[in-house]
C-alpha cells in the first residue's frame, strides 16, 4: 500500500515538473459563435481548471463579452503572475472568449445573448472599473482572479449566477466587507476576508466556506459543492427565467 501512495505521489510530481506554459494548449474550445457569424450581443462567463498542479484543487474565471454588430470579443479576467511581475493584474484585450487555459477546457457557465447581453455589457464595464484590486493578486484566500469575476457577477443584475464552489477566492466580498448580497443577488453572504462565513440564497442553497474552502448543498437545484471537486449533482441554472 505505502509503495502504491509513493508511486502514485511520484508520479503526480513528474507529471506537474513537466508541465509548461509555454507549450501549453490556448486554442479555442470551439464553444463561442465566432464573431463574423452573428450579430447579436453576447455575454459569456468561463471556468476552468489552474494550470500546473493547481488544477487539482480550483479553477479560474473569466468573463467575455461581445457587443451588438462588432466582430470581436473582449475578454478580462486577472492574471498573477503579471501582477508579481509589477504589472496590472486586471488584463482586458481582444480575444478568443474560449481559449484553453493552458491545456484545460473550459465550461460556460452563462451565456446571455440579445437584449439582455446589450444591458449588461455596460454594467460589466463599470463594474471592472470599481474593482479594488487592479494591480494586486493573492492566489489565497484572495482577492484573485474568482474574486474579480465574482465582484463582476454581484455588480450586474443580468448575471443570474454564482461560481462553483472550487473557485477559490470567490468569497473575498470587494474590500474585504464582511457581509453582502450573495452573487446571484438571492440571498446574503458573511465572510471574513474569504476565508471564514456562510452564504444563504435560494441559487447558492447553502455554503459554509471553512479556511477559504466552500462546501455546500444546493436545494432547488439538488447538488452538493464540495472544494476541489466542485459541483456534484443537477446542473447549476438561474433560479429565474427570462
Amino acid at each position: 500500500m505505502n509503495k502504491l501512495l509513493i508511486l502514485t505521489f511520484s508520479l503526480f510530481l513528474a507529471s506537474c515538473a513537466h508541465s509548461d506554459w509555454r507549450t501549453a494548449d490556448r486554442s479555442s474550445a470551439n464553444i463561442a459563435p465566432l464573431p463574423s457569424e452573428t450579430k447579436e450581443a453576447i455575454v459569456h462567463v468561463y471556468v476552468a481548471r489552474t494550470f500546473n498542479w493547481h488544477k487539482y484543487l480550483a479553477v479560474h474565471s473569466w468573463v467575455a463579452f461581445k457587443e451588438k454588430g462588432v466582430k470581436e470579443y473582449d475578454v478580462y479576467h486577472v492574471v498573477g503572475w503579471r501582477a508579481r511581475d509589477g504589472g496590472e493584474a486586471v488584463l482586458g484585450e481582444k480575444d478568443i472568449p474560449d481559449r484553453k487555459w493552458y491545456g484545460s477546457i473550459p465550461e460556460l457557465i452563462t451565456d446571455i445573448r440579445g437584449e439582455k447581453a446589450e444591458a449588461a455589457i455596460p454594467k460589466i464595464k463599470a463594474a471592472i472599473q470599481s474593482y479594488k484590486y487592479p494591480n494586486y493578486y493573492r492566489m489565497y484566500p484572495g482577492p484573485n482572479s474568482n474574486s474579480f469575476v465574482s465582484h463582476i457577477i454581484r455588480n450586474v443584475d443580468e448575471l443570474q449566477l454564482e461560481l462553483p464552489p472550487n473557485a477559490v477566492g470567490k468569497d473575498w466580498i470587494d474590500d474585504g466587507d464582511l457581509y453582502a448580497m450573495s452573487e446571484s443577488g438571492t440571498g446574503v453572504q458573511v465572510s471574513l476576508f474569504g476565508l471564514l462565513g456562510v452564504t444563504l440564497g435560494l441559487a447558492e442553497g447553502i455554503e459554509l466556506n471553512i479556511l477559504g474552502l466552500s462546501f455546500g448543498v444546493d436545494i432547488l437545484r439538488p447538488a452538493i459543492k464540495l472544494p476541489a471537486v466542485g459541483r456534484l449533482g443537477f446542473k447549476d441554472a438561474p433560479v429565474f427565467k427570462d
